[in-house]
């Protein structure tokens, strides 16, 4: 049992470039997908498909794939940075902005032509040994599920399961969300000839991590979200 939330607490995003000389080994990828197989979904609809990229040519083609950074994507991502260790420790939620590009940091700053189409992400992409790109049918949907609510949950059953199988494996693990909204989107299914009636749920980048992951993580204390028998009286 601790061994399961150890693996759980040792997950995390890796967002800076893998060793494109290190492979994954196949039979490493089939235990990520084996893992996707088992994620729990809404009346066992396995509502996904997924294709596995690891066609050198294809990976720089879609690494070419330019998705503009929209000022809504800019100004909704700021209200969840810190700019210190220390401020970020006691929001507890959110993540450190030293990572991210002046523009990214700074909401009077403007982006540069380069920056304004997320170059930096498809550097990331062209270096990843494996992409997996889930798909999934908007138009079917679980009973009694509106906006699919419950579909959507499913998917990040799938996502979770081959992230933790990965992590398990010394395999690092970046989701990759450029794809997932047109002009972007609609290249990629062109590329990976994805039929017109799936969409791309989200794209996640697998491979191995120059460098160890060292990134400050925190999390809200258990009593921060918990309640005893009703809202608002604390556990």
């Amino acid at each position: 049992m601790d061994d399961v939330l150890r693996a759980i607490q040792k997950r995390q995003s890796a967002r800076g470039p893998f060793d494109c000389r290190h492979f994954i080994n196949a039979q490493d990828v089939q235990r990520i997908l084996e893992a996707a197989r088992w994620a729990p979904t809404a009346h066992n609809m396995q509502n996904f498909e997924i294709i596995v990229v690891d066609d050198l040519a294809i990976l720089e083609k879609l690494a070419e794939i330019k998705s503009p950074i929209t000022q809504a994507f800019i100004e909704e991502n700021y209200r969840q940075l810190s700019f210190s260790e220390e401020k970020l420790e006691q929001k507890k939620v959110g993540i450190l902005g030293t990572m991210f590009p002046e523009f990214m940091r700074n909401p009077t700053v403007k982006p540069k032509p380069n920056e304004q189409t997320a170059s930096f992400q498809g550097r990331l992409v062209k270096a990843s040994p494996v992409l997996l790109v889930v798909l999934y049918d908007p138009h079917r949907r679980a009973p009694a599920s509106e906006g699919d609510f419950l579909g959507i949950m499913s998917l990040g059953c799938v996502m979770e399961n081959m992230w933790l199988m990965a992590s398990s494996l010394g395999i690092s693990c970046h989701i990759v969300s450029s794809f997932n909204d047109d002009p972007a989107a609609q290249k990629v299914k062109t590329l990976l000839s994805i039929p017109n009636n799936l969409q791309i749920a989200f794209t996640c980048r697998l491979g191995y991590a120059m460098k160890p992951a060292r990134d400050l993580r925190v999390r809200r204390d258990i009593e921060d979200f918990t309640y005893s028998n009703r809202y608002g009286i604390k556990a």
